[in-house]
């Protein structure tokens, strides 16, 4: 029998991730509308992870498939990150060619409010395959050091 530790944030995102499905589902922006399941272009959001790489940064990662640099925008002010940017429909393709449309296109925007810790000044942005990096390092005087105790005799 393998024991497994219980943690109870976890289900809440799970509670979290389900309502808004639902929301979202309610409002068009499910998986299929309901006429002719078929999506109309518009605002999306881009899936992201908010990871900690050890000791020395945050990062986050944003899928942003088929877009190029210059469709996306990253902004640091007033200790929030905002990444906007516009997913286009191809002009290869007329709407009136479309069978089914399921993936989004349209603009969109993500705001993240930054911790004290991260310094803005050294915010760095990598995009590739199809993914936006952005990496977050910590101020110096935020990052954990070991302090030599000296014994007195």
């Amino acid at each position: 029998m393998t024991l497994v530790r219980w943690d109870p944030f976890r289900e809440f995102a799970q509670i979290q991730d389900r309502v808004n499905r639902v929301f979202s589902d309610a409002y068009g922006r499910g998986p299929l509308s309901t006429d002719e399941g078929l999506m109309t272009p518009g605002t999306w959001v881009p899936p992201v992870d908010i990871y900690q790489n050890g000791e020395q940064q945050l990062v986050i990662k944003a899928e942003l498939p088929d877009m190029t640099r210059e469709d996306i925008d990253i902004t640091v002010d007033n200790g929030t990150l905002v990444i906007k940017g516009e997913k286009k429909l191809s002009s290869d393709v007329k709407d009136d060619q479309f069978h089914r449309m399921e993936r989004r296109y349209g603009t969109f925007s993500r705001s993240f409010s930054l911790p004290q810790t991260v310094d803005p000044a050294k915010v760095s942005a990598e995009y590739k395959q199809g993914v936006l990096t952005v990496r977050l390092p910590l101020r110096e005087e935020a990052k954990p050091r070991s302090i030599k105790v000296d014994v007195a005799a």
